[in-house]
């Protein structure tokens, strides 16, 4: 059996391609730049064993265009868990780590077949939408940082501001603090003016605020008069403002690419376009997990079993050993499903009267969901809450 190995770097990837049955190399260790001119070396250097498995370490984006290019020409590509090639160098005591090594270790690692994962022109579109869920996970955190300042921000120049609306964030909150971003600026402001942010034309309800009492609040207000606090008031917001625009035009394409897919996973009730790729995306083929005690192994949400000679823990947290994106959007999504669902709000019910906490039931829950995503997944059959038990 002959297995390639490419150990990705930034500039310079390293491979090479070894028959196993007579333990020789096919193709001696070689550095190939990380451009079209290397790629072509690469390719003309594999020509003769193309049907060979090629493995990948899944690290990063480092090796997406090289795995691209040789999906392109009709490669099998095999993509294997960093950690995995990390126990293997641990378990053989090896005291030495260089980019030659690493790629005959790779191409060990590829005998076992539990040990990677096959990626097809069909999954890598999977692997785009994961850039693209991703990015918007990171955008809501920042999100949550650009306000956390801004709240600091207005503590210091209208405390009372706050306490004026019954939801944050709105277009009028918004526009009052972007164009009047103090108590003091409000306070010297022609109300005239004020009135005018207030008449804006906007969807939904009015809120019940009147000019009028938003300026007698800034003129009572015990806020500082503070040129640099007001300067960055009117910056965050605009920054806020633009990640919320972006968040939403992401949300679209995502939605697009759900459309297209028509992935039996948006069926369930609770799980969004977004939410539901976010999934996948992270799964990349579900198809490829046989069991789904994989997936659950695979997203880190398994119990940690502890056990020695007659003790066994009769408490345990999960292993957390898996993708901490997918464990996260998971945790993020059970709650609308158990919300959504009654067969899973019995469930977490019951888990609850067993005197689970509440964090912990609803680990139970996301285990069930998995186990449900890959039955629909596999079997590509549309949820139907009468089948559930």
């Amino acid at each position: 059996m002959i297995t390639i190995g490419i150990d990705i770097a930034k500039f310079e990837h390293c491979a090479c391609a070894i028959n196993h049955d007579t333990g020789e190399f096919v193709v001696e260790p070689f550095f190939f730049k990380n451009n079209i001119e290397g790629f072509s070396k690469l390719k003309s250097s594999l020509c003769s064993i193309k049907s060979a498995l090629i493995g990948i370490e899944d690290s990063g984006h480092y090796g997406d265009n090289l795995i691209f290019f040789l999906l392109k020409n009709n490669f099998k590509i095999a993509l294997i868990n960093p950690k995995t090639t990390m126990e293997r160098r641990k378990g053989k005591l090896k005291s030495v780590k260089t980019d030659k090594q690493d790629a005959i270790l790779i191409t060990k690692v590829l005998l076992d077949k539990k040990d990677y994962r096959i990626m097809t022109k069909e999954n890598y579109a999977l692997r785009q939408l994961k850039h693209l869920t991703r990015r918007v996970h990171d955008m809501k955190k920042d999100l949550n940082v650009y306000k956390n300042r801004l709240q600091k921000e207005i503590d210091l120049v209208f405390p009372e501001f706050n306490s004026l609306f019954k939801t944050k964030y709105g277009i009028i909150y918004n526009r009052i603090l972007k164009e009047l971003s103090s108590a003091f600026v409000i306070s010297n402001t022609d109300i005239r003016s004020i009135r005018k942010i207030f008449n804006m034309k906007i969807q939904g309800n009015k809120i019940s605020l009147t000019a009028e009492e938003l300026k007698a609040a800034a003129t009572r207000s015990v806020g500082e008069h503070n040129g640099a606090s007001e300067y960055q008031i009117k910056y965050l917001i605009s920054v806020i403002e633009l990640i919320k625009e972006q968040c939403i035009e992401l949300k679209k394409i995502i939605e697009e690419y759900s459309l297209q897919l028509n992935s039996p996973i948006v069926t369930i009730p609770g799980i969004s376009h977004f939410s539901g790729m976010s999934i996948l995306s992270e799964f990349r083929d579900i198809n490829l997990f046989p069991t789904a005690s994989q997936l659950i192994s695979y997203a880190g949400v398994n119990p940690y079993v502890s056990e020695s000679g007659i003790y066994k823990s009769p408490h345990t947290s999960i292993t957390k050993h898996g993708n901490p994106y997918l464990r996260r959007v998971l945790y993020q999504v059970i709650l609308p499903v158990i919300h959504n669902n009654p067969t899973f709000l019995s469930y977490y019910n019951l888990k609850r009267s067993q005197g689970k906490s509440h964090r912990c039931a609803n680990g139970h829950a996301v285990r069930k969901l998995l186990r449900i995503i890959h039955h629909l997944v596999t079997k590509d059959v549309d949820f139907n809450s009468k089948l559930l038990v």
